[in-house]
């Protein structure tokens, strides 16, 4: 192995039976640890103290559980959206419109209502990194969106109902719809501008009612009640909904 490949950060390497994996350099991480995701596909953490190298010999005593796992995997991926020139898709105040151009890159433009996607016209509509790109500029509708709406859907249920707060953040979770600091701070996904109405302000209210009660005791629940009806109720309807876009 090349003292220039133990100085990269990342590299793909096709391993037999497997495909292609990422293999990415983690300060973080205390061990090996392998993730096998739709769109993403599988990637290796590797620490400091493994070279990729070694990383790459411990990946075949793993291929049975990535095989096992990659099926899962593709049968998720069957179910993605593919975003076309006939797909009719808006966030709260945003048409999706598909646009080709004669550069080789792609950008988005959200403006007047539109999440304009503008791709390359020699490729498909359909290549993977062309609906990758669909899907970020979604999100990132979905990120301008919350900026906007949210915090004002704060201060308004906070002044309805007498709730006091320091500040709202909009984050990109990937495992919650919100949560409340210690200090009343109120962070908010991103993606609650996908949610119905009625869930979206539960999931405010949830929070709202955390800068009283810090946790999901009988007084919690009794609170949040009194403040948006069937609480339990809007919490079961809300596990149906995935975070990430699908």
């Amino acid at each position: 192995m090349s003292s220039s490949f133990l100085r990269l950060t990342s590299v793909n390497l096709h391993i037999d039976g497997i495909g292609k994996v990422l293999f990415e350099r983690s300060d973080k991480a205390k061990r090996l640890s392998i993730s096998v995701r739709p769109l993403k596909g599988v990637r290796v953490a590797v620490p400091p103290h493994i070279s990729f190298e070694k990383a790459e010999q411990l990946i075949y005593t793993k291929a049975d559980w990535i095989k096992e796992h990659q099926t899962r995997m593709q049968q998720q991926e069957q179910q993605v959206t593919v975003y076309d020139h006939n797909s009719e898709f808006s966030t709260k105040y945003h048409a999706l419109r598909l646009l080709t151009h004669a550069r080789y890159d792609m950008r988005c433009v959200i403006q007047n209502g539109h999440i304009n996607v503008f791709y390359p016209a020699f490729k498909e509509v359909n290549d993977p990194d062309v609906q990758k790109f669909i899907r970020k500029s979604i999100e990132e509708a979905y990120r301008k969106e919350a900026k906007q709406y949210l915090p004002e859907r704060v201060a308004y249920f906070a002044d309805k109902f007498g709730f006091e707060y320091q500040s709202v953040f909009i984050k990109n979770a990937k495992s919650r719809w919100g949560s409340c600091s210690h200090t009343n701070n109120i962070n908010l996904n991103l993606h609650l501008m996908r949610l119905p109405d009625a869930l979206c302000d539960y999931v405010i209210l949830h929070e709202l009612a955390h800068t009283v009660e810090k946790n999901h005791g009988p007084r919690f629940w009794s609170l949040l009640d009194s403040v948006c009806g069937n609480a339990r109720a809007l919490d079961k309807k809300l596990k149906a909904y995935r975070i990430s876009i699908f």
